[in-house]
């Protein structure tokens, strides 16, 4: 094609997150060539703070594969949760209970091993494209359309195109509408973050329930710490001052044992609306789905992020089989894999939502019902042994 240069791989990958720099790694280590194209530069991606916690497996997908072993020297392992409600903390223990733990390790960190490990290994990962488009996914070599930073036309032809191109993702609309299914569930509420200079106020996260609304206490140093609390989803983070946040964020853990926070200066705030949503299928022909392009879950159970990395763990061994024998049998249950987990994420995403945050128009049985639930959580060894294995992650 005159003025544009054309590439030919096994597997295009739409997005340069997570998820597909995972999956790009992986196909890597199986001797599959891929190329990665964003249309964020590194710096951008890198610059976008956001949290994480990583369930073991995904720990051990990231050391074992030989991404990186930072996230044992600089991540920190939980071995539990607090549920707070009624002013009182009750520890959910999941190395008793499910025998595992959870790292916080933020997901820019994560993207940064993954892209650290690409450049190491030579991959071809093209960020800061513009005018991308998905081409021919119905035949057996699509491809992909994009714009370079210095204003040169490039395509790549693939025999297998993955869209992990994030919640607003190009790819899953080139699923027939016929053929797709959107399931969505919208919040009433959002969560008001905040990133504050002050040593740690708890060794572990803290969710609480409170009439006032929910609040979740996390950490991100020894001297940098993100909290939450949930507001409108209209809500202006800019008309809230410090003081007004702390005494929010305060007010919401105050109880009879005297826990209270310690302040610092706010260095950043921003308001999250969050939802549920799936995309069914996740593969249409030779297009594949990953990630938030085929799925979200609200952040309270933390599954966003281990979500993305379990879906290319099976994609890839699925990739690799069906380029190995040519058969693309081996393609067919991904969907059906991956939907499993991800249902459960988003039941589990779900309750843990809607049993600590209070409704707008709620009644007072509203909130007693949730106090019962906590409850009875707490209460019983095999609801803190339900919340803890769906925490720390279901084997894959």
């Amino acid at each position: 094609m005159t003025g544009r240069t054309t590439t030919h791989t096994a597997v295009g990958i739409v997005g340069g997150g997570p998820a597909g720099l995972m999956l790009s790694h992986l196909l890597s280590r199986a001797g599959i060539d891929s190329v990665v194209i964003d249309n964020r530069t590194r710096t951008e991606i890198e610059n976008t703070v956001r949290a994480g916690i990583l369930e073991a497996g995904s720990v051990r997908l990231l050391v074992d594969t030989g991404v990186s072993d930072r996230v044992h020297r600089d991540g920190d392992a939980h071995e539990g949760i607090a549920l707070r409600f009624g002013g009182a903390s009750h520890r959910i223990d999941f190395a008793e209970l499910a025998g595992a733990s959870v790292w916080l390790y933020p997901q820019t960190d994560v993207f940064t091993d993954l892209a650290d490990a690409r450049e190491r290994d030579g991959g071809d990962v093209r960020f800061g494209v513009r005018d991308t488009q998905v081409l021919d996914v119905a035949t057996d070599r699509p491809g992909i359309r994009y714009t370079d930073a210095g204003g040169a036309g490039h395509e790549v032809r693939c025999r297998y195109l993955v869209g992990a191109d994030g919640s607003r993702s190009i790819c899953r609309l080139e699923v027939p509408e016929r053929l797709r299914a959107h399931y969505v569930r919208e919040y009433p509420f959002a969560w008001f973050g905040i990133l504050a200079e002050a040593p740690k106020s708890a060794p572990e996260l803290v969710y609480t329930h409170s009439p006032r609304g929910f609040a979740l206490i996390s950490q991100r140093t020894e001297t940098v710490q993100r909290m939450y609390f949930q507001c409108p989803p209209d809500t202006d983070p800019d008309t809230w001052s410090d003081a007004a946040i702390w005494d929010e964020l305060q007010a919401r853990v105050a109880g009879p044992d005297g826990f209270t926070l310690t302040e610092g200066p706010i260095t950043a705030r921003t308001v999250l609306r969050f939802r549920s949503f799936v995309a069914e299928p996740m593969r249409h022909g030779n297009l594949l789905l990953a990630g938030d392009a085929a799925h979200t879950v609200p952040p309270t159970g933390a599954k966003g992020l281990n979500l993305a990395l379990a879906d290319v763990r099976v994609l890839a061994e699925a990739l690799e089989q069906v380029l190995r024998t040519g058969d693309d049998a081996a393609l067919d249950g991904y969907s059906t894999r991956a939907l499993s987990r991800v249902w459960k994420a988003q039941h589990f995403s779900y309750w843990m939502t809607t049993m600590l945050h209070t409704l707008p128009g709620g009644t007072d049985f509203d909130l007693r019902r949730q106090l019962g639930e906590l409850e009875s959580v707490v209460g019983s060894r095999a609801g803190s042994a339900y919340l803890a294995e769906g925490y720390t992650g279901w084997p894959a």
